[in-house]
């Protein structure tokens, strides 16, 4: 007996450090993945500009990308099966790693036209891949605590690919002048990596039942969840209007450099880590109204202050703490929430949500284009608008997840 009770005790602490492995080798993929999205989402705007589109039409182009994955999700969700999810992360790698390529080699072409449907499904594959992976380290790994561990790897992930491309863009390396179509090239290597890593990864077991239950009646059922839902597209849209074109706004607008703006990306991504990690300790779930006040009080401030002044010193200000907050503050402003979703329906809810997601960041880019020709005031005077919504939204879900008692 005693012997049956100690190989029991020894296989389970083998399984335990299996699972830990491959837990940690699916974050390392979203390390990667996140280091390549970093690198050549921030020069994507100015590539395009290169190859010859206006704010206005790289806008549209954006705009669209997310709207058809909006599209994609729903599409593919059924295909999103956590027993089959390491397949279609797979699949979903090798195209947008074969996508990547010929942008690499259409750049500076007059494949126009081609060039933005590349552009429109490499934003579809990225989201795709991003929506899946949590859902993946779910499989193999039952906790609480996964969306802020996740947050908080992506956010890494793409401050070093900020990192990587303030390093090299615009310096001479071997003779090799480093431009945006080699941030690519660099990028699809990430990517690829990433793919390898993710081919010996061993996913056994997985547990597939989840809920009959359809997931829109789940959710708008519930008025937590459905608060919660507006809540998160409207403060897509809000923040999208203001810093959808964010790149072409530093450099074009605000005269940053190339070297410049990818500096002050990498900073304020820096700080926004930090303050995360230290936030996440100390600011959840005790403070809330504190939380909140910080998070969207001041930046609605911010932006109302860059309407009316018209100040670039105050816009760059705004642009900063909103940039510095949004990303700090996600893990517990939204954690309380992801969290409270059934197990069973994790990866339905997820699809949901980067559905709303995706909208409203189609929404936001699609408006921020229309106010950029216009002025770039009124660029966050709308956002401000969708701001004051959002602080009210976020109000109301304190409220309600106090009388559920949900922390």
């Amino acid at each position: 007996m005693s012997q049956f009770v100690t190989t029991q005790i020894i296989e389970g602490v083998i399984m335990k450090n299996i699972l830990k492995k491959t837990e940690n080798k699916i974050l390392i993929i979203l390390l990667l993945f996140s280091i390549s999205i970093g690198l050549w989402n921030n020069f994507r705007q100015l590539w395009m500009q290169d190859n010859g589109l206006d704010p206005t039409q790289i806008s549209k182009i954006l705009s669209f990308g997310t709207l058809f994955c909006v599209i994609g999700i729903l599409i593919f969700s059924k295909y999103i099966k956590l027993d089959k999810i390491k397949k279609f992360i797979t699949v979903a790698l090798l195209i947008k790693i074969i996508n990547l390529i010929m942008l690499f080699f259409i750049n500076n072409t007059s494949f126009g036209a081609f060039i933005n449907l590349s552009i429109i499904i490499d934003i579809i594959i990225e989201r795709l891949i991003i929506i899946s992976i949590y859902p993946l380290i779910v499989t193999i790994k039952k906790s609480n605590t996964l969306y802020s561990k996740r947050k908080l790897v992506e956010y890494t992930g793409r401050d070093l690919g900020v990192l990587i491309g303030g390093f090299v863009i615009g310096k001479t390396i071997l003779g090799i002048v480093f431009n945006y179509n080699l941030c690519l090239l660099i990028s699809i290597i990430f990517s690829i990596v990433s793919l390898i890593i993710l081919l010996n990864v061993k996913i056994e077991n997985v547990e597939t039942k989840t809920s009959n239950q359809n997931i829109f009646k789940y959710t708008f059922t519930n008025k937590l969840r459905t608060t919660y839902l507006l809540y998160y597209l409207v403060g897509q849209i809000a923040y999208f209007t203001a810093l959808g074109l964010k790149m072409l706004t530093l450099t074009n607008y605000l005269n940053f450099t190339d070297s410049g703006a990818t500096k002050y990306f990498l900073i304020i991504g820096i700080f926004a880590d930090i303050i995360g990690i230290v936030a996440l300790k100390f600011l959840t779930p005790k403070n809330d109204y504190i939380t909140i006040t910080i998070k969207f009080g001041i930046r609605l401030i911010g932006y109302a202050l860059a309407f009316f002044s018209n100040n670039i010193i105050v816009v760059i200000c705004a642009m900063s703490w909103s940039l510095l907050i949004s990303t700090a503050y996600e893990n517990i402003t939204d954690a309380p929430y992801i969290n409270s979703i059934d197990l069973d329906k994790q990866l339905a809810f997820t699809n949901l949500r980067y559905m709303v997601g995706s909208l409203g960041e189609a929404i936001g880019t699609f408006l921020c284009g229309i106010m950029y020709s216009i002025g770039l005031r009124y660029i966050f005077g709308l956002s401000a608008f969708f701001m004051l919504a959002q602080l009210t939204l976020a109000y109301i879900l304190i409220n309600q997840r106090r009388k559920l008692n949900i922390k």
